[in-house]
């Protein structure tokens, strides 16, 4: 609980109080205080103790914290009733309605200074700019949550940290969120901080920004980790529900400590089943190892597995990128016409700022499947939009590989000129300094 409200803001509250309930200082005062020492408290001229407050709400029908601080009567667990309802639209999927909902509950807890709160709501709304591609959005949210966090240990502040991670993760600062993530790894296993939440949140999260460097091996042991660490619930939203409803129940019976422990439970599964978004990268991991070893068929059923969990909680982004990595798989197992349409179906939801690898990776297959149809102009196409989504990002390994398929079509088709050009792009990103450099690996979890 905040610190009390200043004398006058206390004594101008009373006074407020006393005249809507048509009490005089006497009646407001006695038996244990005289109207003089009403009339002195209401002016703001002395500090209540916590007794004469209590006695003074008492008189008045209402809290003393309501007396003390202003705050409606259960007006905390309200809020934390309300924020429950909020995480669980985002785990639904709803990530816009939710949204509206933080916004509301962040205003109404800057009002009454309830911090922890406006730290959770500032977290949901990171998250719903995450789902929604609002990255600067979301971004800014994570670090004022950051801020109010900057007292707590390590484990606490992980969402805020994983969730500006990955913000900049999809702007395409991809080196800059391995930093975050690796740093705060290593900083929570070297110390001793062994929170499987954070860990699994954290190793989950780092899998994709390895993906799109290149970094491969790292990118697998992350995902065996996060598998190893991922807690296990029969069925968290049906618990989660469960417990949303028995806390309204004790609400109502002004059993508000009970309220507070269920509705506790139930935001703690709420935020497991948005980790499913996390689980889902891991099997898109497992995927891409396959494919990596030429194991196709298991490649396929592990991507296909991703992209299912993707849909089912509606996360728009990684979704989209999983499907790309999908349709690569089913191009070099013959089924081009599902890839292509696979990836047209989800061309629109990248931009330079916001998923540019994984478009860029579309456009590139796209134009290998035009190579492949003799339609050389598309497949041009497709190539030159890719390189310009790299180079945004600094995906040096991508942007080598590209360049030497362009310089190759542009060969075939009679320019050599240009084709040269395109061979000495793709040689000065490959031998760039420090593109393949990530430092050492974090230390790892005492599995």
């Amino acid at each position: 609980m905040r610190e009390r409200d200043d004398p006058e803001v206390v004594g101008r509250r009373v006074q407020q109080l006393r005249t809507q309930r048509g009490l005089t200082q006497k009646q407001l005062a006695e038996p244990a205080y005289t109207p003089a020492y009403v009339s002195t408290l209401e002016a703001g001229r002395v500090r209540a103790s916590d007794e004469a407050l209590r006695h003074i709400a008492s008189r008045l029908g209402v809290t003393f914290e309501e007396l003390a601080v202003g705050r409606p009567a259960r007006l905390a667990t309200d809020l934390r009733l309300r924020l429950t309802e909020a995480r669980r639209a985002l785990a639904d999927g709803r990530a816009e309605e939710a949204a509206v909902q933080y916004a509301a509950l962040l205003a109404e807890a800057e009002t009454h200074g309830l911090d922890g709160e406006q730290t959770e709501a500032l977290l949901g709304l990171g998250e719903c700019g995450l789902e929604t591609g609002e990255l600067g959005r979301a971004r800014e949210c994570f670090e004022r949550a950051e801020e109010r966090l900057a007292g707590q240990s390590l484990p606490v502040r992980v969402p805020a940290v994983r969730g500006r991670a990955v913000s900049h993760y999809l702007a395409g600062e991809l080196r800059y969120a391995v930093y975050l993530l690796e740093s705060t790894l290593d900083e929570l296993n070297r110390g001793g901080l062994h929170d499987p939440d954070a860990l699994l949140l954290l190793y989950a999260s780092v899998i994709g920004p390895y993906m799109d460097m290149g970094a491969h091996a790292r990118a697998a042991q992350a995902a065996e980790f996060a598998l190893a660490l991922a807690p296990r619930a029969a069925d968290p939203a049906l618990i989660a529900r469960m417990h949303r409803s028995v806390a309204r129940t004790l609400l109502a019976e002004g059993r508000i400590a009970e309220a507070d422990a269920s509705l506790a439970k139930a935001a703690e599964l709420y935020r497991q089943l948005q980790l499913r978004t996390e689980l889902a990268n891991c099997h898109w991991m497992r995927g891409y190892v396959y494919a990596q070893h030429g194991e196709l068929e298991r490649a396929e059923a592990e991507l296909r597995q991703a992209l299912a969990m993707l849909s089912e909680s509606r996360a728009a982004l990684y979704r989209s990128q999983a499907a790309v990595e999908l349709a690569d798989v089913l191009h070099r197992r013959g089924k081009s016409a599902e890839a292509a349409e696979l990836l047209s179906g989800v061309l629109g939801d990248f931009s330079s700022e916001r998923g540019a690898v994984h478009a860029a990776a579309a456009h590139r297959l796209l134009g290998i499947i035009a190579e492949d149809t003799r339609d050389t102009e598309a497949a041009e196409e497709h190539y030159v939009r890719a390189l310009s989504l790299l180079e945004r990002a600094g995906a040096a390994g991508d942007l080598a590989d590209l360049c030497r398929l362009l310089g190759d079509l542009l060969r075939r088709t009679g320019r050599v000129e240009a084709a040269l050009d395109a061979y000495r792009t793709g040689l000065g990103h490959r031998t760039a300094p420090g593109t393949t450099t990530l430092g050492p690996t974090p230390a790892q979890p005492p599995l």
